[in-house]
């Protein structure tokens, strides 16, 4: 039994840099892939929201704060990409974020 241990411990040795390459390359590309659709999502929603603030400024009763915020975080969420490019000092060779505007 103490064998086959030791063999699968050297089998995992031997090839483990290989795969977990190429488990974080599929990691890294499914987290841009989520972060992707939930800011789709998270534009459309807030789209919904600037109209019915637009519609409670029509009436009289809008609540600045919450436009303010909305509009912040739309704005914080339309140039996260570029955050993270700047700070991670990739081009978005590696990590495809470069590009995230055109598909919105």
């Amino acid at each position: 039994m103490k064998l086959l241990y030791l063999a699968l411990a050297l089998l995992l040795a031997t090839s483990a840099e290989g795969q977990a390459a190429s488990a974080f390359d599929t990691v890294t590309q499914k987290g841009i892939q989520l972060f992707q659709n939930v800011r789709t999502v998270v534009f459309v929603l807030g789209g919904f929201g600037l109209v019915g603030l637009a519609v409670g400024a029509i009436f009289g009763n809008v609540k600045w704060k919450w436009f303010a915020s909305l509009a912040i975080g739309l704005v914080i969420l339309a140039i996260a990409s570029q955050i993270i490019e700047y700070f991670t000092g990739g081009k978005g060779e590696t990590t495809g974020l470069s590009d995230t505007l055109t598909g919105v």
